[in-house]
């Protein structure tokens, strides 16, 4: 559960392996991600992000605020969070051609950088909020990257985490998951002509900890006051998440 993803042809405890298999995968799949982030979640990502910036807005909006946001991928969390902020947002993602998207984006407000979120290019005690949306189960050590997280946060900073979790019920589960695993795959298979990407996608949410148990490991990693808030039924979580 802590160790982090391992896509399917890297060997378990990978870990190099596996940052270099996503990292390639999300190249391939940059120049049509937006389109199929908002199609394959019928516009549902969209009010994700804007609940992840409401929940955490009494800290964006704080004079003075440094916010990074890590995994920022074609950077549409970075976006949301500057509407609210004011002032620019750091980014950091790993992904080159994501970055490029993100910047065609933002413009020259960007503040993005190229890094590993297991080895982040910033001293100590840098932010005052660090969000991650949908890219913390992409790590290859979920509890490293949690680590690196807390050590850039400054004394009573914010950690928000949003991540695709996997609903429960007895009806809107079973209907959710025929979706993810027969039909997901293949539409964003077909359209972005990636079919590994999307069954990666599948997989690494399937594998990934459940809600409790992420608050768990945010808990044992030395963070306070751990929320979460199940989203459209649990198909997505929101953990924040404090330093002390």
């Amino acid at each position: 559960m802590t160790r982090g993803t391992t896509p399917a042809g890297v060997r378990a405890g990978d870990e190099a392996g596996a940052a270099r298999h996503v990292r390639e995968m999300f190249g391939r799949v940059a120049p049509r991600y937006d389109l199929l982030n908002h199609l394959l979640s019928l516009q549902i990502d969209r009010y994700w992000r804007r609940v992840a910036v409401e929940r955490v807005r009494p800290i964006v909006a704080r004079p003075g605020a440094r916010l990074l946001d890590l995994c920022c991928g074609t950077g549409d969390l970075m976006a949301a969070l500057e509407r609210v902020h004011g002032r620019p947002v750091f980014g950091v993602d790993f992904c080159r051609p994501m970055l490029a998207i993100a910047a065609s984006k933002l413009g020259a407000r960007a503040r993005l950088a190229e890094g590993d979120a297991l080895a982040l290019p910033f001293p100590d005690a840098s932010f005052d909020l660090v969000t991650v949306a949908f890219g913390l189960r992409n790590l290859a050590n979920y509890r490293h990257g949690l680590g690196e997280m807390r050590r850039l946060l400054r004394p009573g900073g914010v950690l928000a985490v949003l991540e695709f979790s996997q609903p429960p019920g007895a009806i809107f589960g079973p209907l959710y998951r025929f979706y993810f695993r027969r039909v997901l795959p293949r539409l964003g298979g077909a359209i972005s002509g990636a079919g590994p990407a999307y069954r990666y996608l599948q997989q690494s949410v399937e594998k990934f900890p459940s809600p409790e148990e992420l608050s768990g490991l945010l808990r044992g990693g030395g963070f306070a006051r751990v929320r979460h808030w199940l989203l459209t039924g649990g198909v997505a979580a929101l953990h924040v998440a404090e330093r002390d």
